[in-house]
């Protein structure tokens, strides 16, 4: 599916691009930047050309990744070019940002089939092509496995000092939490300022986005384009959502909320919105979605358990972003057919287990876990000791249960296994 951008007429361009700070700013994704006045100048006079940068460490990309999507989506939107950098050559060193300990290696191999996964979720969000704000993708290692080791330490190693590089947040972390920052990871910040002014060469790239904690990393490719080439650009920075309970962005429950529909299913993707705390809604409407921003105000502000619709408008504009708007439409219908015991279950995931396993019996401890709600016998117990456990929509008391083709809904054509009244997963026979 290719994303919608809007068609300007050439006066409506140039009245576009000046309005997108302000709608930036608006909707709240501007934690930090290194001269707003000037970016908006930029922005007013020409086009600006905006890269974020995503490493290949998994597969997918989670929604603690979906704000600088969002970030390059309304920069695409209002007539600018985003540039989706592939970390093809900085996963081999591993961004220390964030983390207390080091990232664990990862093969070249493993490296090409993360990043062939990452690649599928843009063209949910951006339009890609040769025009003068279509997207472009790009690999960094096309340019750093080139590099000449003592070639790049005469030519740029002069403009960085230790001095500064200790205290950027990322070294930081790991000295105050006495945690080893090892020389290969110190090397990024160079690499990631590398990248900036390479991109400026080759692709005229003239803003780098991230989260927060890329700040340090951002400044240096900044200072080093300055100081190498002579160009102007700019950094821009968006804080890392935490939620209204200070749980980080972008983990469930159940795990990782990734962006893939292969690693996790249209409904599980819309009732992750749909169950946002009260306190997030209006904040997460704004950011996670196009809606206007009176209608968002609107939403924000519905009394009591009203609040609800907001949540739902939420999942169903957030889901379209991501999954269509068909996906949305369906995950919200399950939603309704479930929470009125209509037990609908055209979106719900599945696990297939052999089919002669299921025709011996599967035991209600071991179904749980099978069923992914739980992960050890003693989790099973507990569920099922505190009334959560339901297969087709009954609640089982008896741990000793048992459950094989005789518990197999016939218009289902599996068991509907339940942990709670929200969490659903239909067992098949392979």
């Amino acid at each position: 599916m290719e994303a919608n951008t809007p068609t300007w007429s050439a006066s409506e361009l140039s009245n576009a691009k000046s309005a997108w700070m302000g709608y930036m700013q608006e909707r709240g994704y501007i934690k930090d930047a290194t001269d707003l006045d000037a970016i908006d100048q930029r922005a007013s006079s020409g086009r600006i050309v905006c890269y974020v940068g995503y490493d290949c460490t998994a597969d997918s990309l989670h929604v603690g990744s979906l704000i600088s999507i969002m970030m390059l989506r309304q920069l695409q939107r209002f007539g600018h070019k985003p540039v989706v950098l592939m970390g093809g050559g900085t996963t081999k060193v591993g961004d220390p940002s964030g983390k207390d300990e080091s990232r664990q290696m990862i093969t070249v191999e493993k490296i090409n089939q993360n990043m062939e996964g990452l690649k599928k979720i843009f063209g949910q969000f951006l339009t890609f092509g040769d025009g003068p704000s279509d997207a472009i993708m790009v690999n960094n290692a096309d340019w750093l496995d080139q590099l000449n080791y003592i070639d790049f330490l005469r030519d740029y190693g002069p403009h960085f000092t230790i001095n500064r590089m200790l205290t950027f947040e990322s070294v930081k972390l790991r000295l105050d939490r006495e945690q080893p920052l090892t020389f290969l990871e110190f090397n990024y910040m160079l690499l990631q300022a590398y990248d900036f002014m390479e991109l400026s060469r080759r692709h005229g790239v003239n803003m780098q986005m991230g989260g927060r904690d890329q700040w340090g990393n951002i400044l240096n490719g900044v200072e080093l384009t300055r100081r190498v080439d002579g160009n102007q650009v700019f950094g821009m920075t968006t804080n890392l959502l935490t939620t209204a309970s200070g749980k980080k962005m972008g983990k469930s429950e159940s795990g990782a909320v990734w962006l893939n529909a292969d690693k996790l299913s249209d409904f599980d993707y819309w009732q992750f919105w749909r169950n946002t705390e009260d306190a997030d809604v209006g904040k997460f409407l704004r950011l996670f979605t196009e809606l206007p921003i009176d209608e968002v105000q609107r939403l924000e502000n519905l009394p009591g358990a009203q609040i609800n619709d907001a949540k739902v408008a939420l999942a169903n504009a957030a889901t379209a972003l991501c999954r269509g708007e068909e996906a949305a439409a369906r995950a919200q219908e399950t939603a309704q057919a479930q929470f009125s015991g209509g037990g609908g279950t055209m979106e719900l995931p599945e696990v297939t287990v052999d089919a002669g396993k299921l025709g011996g019996g599967i035991g209600m401890i071991e179904l749980l876990q099978i069923a992914g709600f739980t992960s050890s016998n003693g989790e099973s117990r507990r569920l099922i000791k505190g009334g959560g456990a339901r297969v087709n929509d009954a609640q089982v008391s008896d741990e000793n249960a048992s459950f094989g083709t005789d518990a197999v809904d016939a218009a289902l054509g599996g068991i509907k296994v339940s942990s709670g009244k929200k969490k659903h997963v239909l067992v098949k026979a392979g």
